[in-house]
C-alpha cells in the first residue's frame, strides 16, 4: 500500500485511464473556427458515412461541414459530384472504383471479373486524370468462384495472389501513364455483425499477403490503402505495421475500433501517435475518416479531425 491508501493496481488503473482520456483536447467542445490548424495532417472526409442513415447528409451538406472544419477533401463519392466539389474549392482524394453493388467483392483476385474490373477502373482512371483526382480505390474481391456464392467453392490464396498480380499489373502502365494511383485496400473478415463493418469472404485481409501482391506488381502507381480500423481488427501493432508497410501505403482511412464508430474514449485505437508515426515516415497522402456516426455526425467528425491534426 501507498501513503494515501492506494495499491499499486489503483494507481496504474488511474494512470491508464488518464492516458486514454489525455487524446481528447479539453477545449473540444468549446472549439470554434476551424478545426484543423497545424495542417500537416491532410484530412478527408469519407462521403459514404454521411450520406447513409438518419441524419444523411448531401453533397452541399458535406461540402459545408469540409469548409467549416478547414478539411480540404471529400472522398469515394461519384465523379457527378466532383463540379460541386470544385465550386466549393474542395477535392476528392479517392475515387470509388465504378464496380456496381458492393464493389470490394468482386476484384483482381478472380480472373472471371478481370475484363469487367480493369474495364470500369480504366474508366474511372481516365475521369480522375481528367478531374486531377490522385487517386481510385480498388480491391482483392471475395474469395469465392462466383463472389455471390460461398457454394461455388474457394480460390486458394496462392491462385488469388497470381491473379491480382496478373491484373494489376495489366493495368499499373495505364495507371502510370495517366498518373493516378490505384489503392488496393486491406479489410477485415472477423467482424460479421454489419455489413459495413467486416467482410468475411474477403481475401486480402492479411496485410503481408496484400502487401507482398503489390511489391511483385512493382509499381509506383498500385498501392496499398491502409486501413487503421481494418488493420486494428486483423493485426493491431499499428504503429510498427506502419513502418513496415512505408514504402506501398498510398492512403489512410480512420475509424473507430470496437463497432466502426466515432474515435472517442469507447474505443481502444489511440489515433495521435499513430498520425505523428505517419509523420516520421514522411507520409504526405491523405487520412480519410471513415467511420459511421452514433451521434451527433459533425460533432463525431470535428472531434476526429481534431484528434489526428497533430
Amino acid at each position: 500500500m501507498t501513503p494515501t491508501g492506494l495499491d499499486r493496481r489503483q494507481l496504474l488503473h488511474g494512470a491508464v485511464a488518464a492516458a486514454a482520456l489525455s487524446q481528447f483536447p479539453a477545449s473540444l467542445e468549446a472549439a470554434e473556427g476551424p478545426t484543423v490548424t497545424n495542417g500537416r495532417i491532410k484530412h478527408s472526409i469519407v462521403f459514404w458515412c454521411f450520406n447513409a442513415g438518419g441524419d444523411k447528409w448531401d453533397v452541399e451538406k458535406t461540402c459545408q461541414t469540409a469548409k467549416e472544419l478547414g478539411v480540404k477533401s471529400i472522398e469515394i463519392i461519384g465523379p457527378e459530384h466532383w463540379p460541386t466539389l470544385k465550386k466549393h474549392g474542395l477535392t476528392c482524394a479517392i475515387a470509388p472504383n465504378g464496380m456496381p453493388g458492393a464493389p470490394f467483392m468482386k476484384g483482381f483476385n478472380n480472373s472471371r471479373y478481370h475484363e469487367e474490373v480493369i474495364t470500369r477502373t480504366k474508366k474511372t482512371i481516365d475521369d480522375c486524370a481528367a478531374a486531377g483526382v490522385p487517386s481510385v480505390i480498388s480491391f482483392t474481391g471475395y474469395k469465392w468462384h462466383d463472389a455471390d456464392d460461398p457454394k461455388s467453392g474457394e480460390i486458394s490464396r496462392d491462385e488469388g495472389a497470381k491473379n491480382c498480380i496478373k491484373g494489376l499489373k495489366e493495368i499499373a502502365g495505364y495507371a502510370e501513364q495517366k498518373k493516378v494511383t490505384i489503392c488496393v485496400e486491406h479489410l477485415n473478415t472477423r467482424d460479421d455483425t454489419h455489413p459495413m463493418k467486416g467482410h468475411p469472404g474477403y481475401q486480402g485481409d492479411d496485410l503481408d499477403y496484400l502487401s507482398g501482391i503489390l511489391r511483385k506488381v512493382g509499381s509506383p502507381r498500385v498501392k496499398l490503402l491502409f486501413d487503421i480500423y481494418h488493420v486494428q481488427i486483423m493485426h493491431g501493432d499499428i504503429i510498427r505495421r506502419i513502418e513496415q508497410n512505408k514504402d506501398v501505403i498510398a492512403h489512410i482511412h480512420t475509424a473507430g475500433n470496437p463497432g466502426r464508430a466515432e474515435l472517442d474514449d469507447t474505443q481502444e485505437i489511440l489515433f495521435p501517435p499513430i498520425m505523428k508515426k505517419l509523420l516520421a515516415i514522411k507520409y504526405d497522402g491523405w487520412v480519410g475518416h471513415e467511420f459511421i456516426p452514433t451521434r451527433d455526425p459533425f460533432k463525431g467528425l470535428q472531434e476526429a479531425v481534431k484528434l489526428c491534426d497533430v
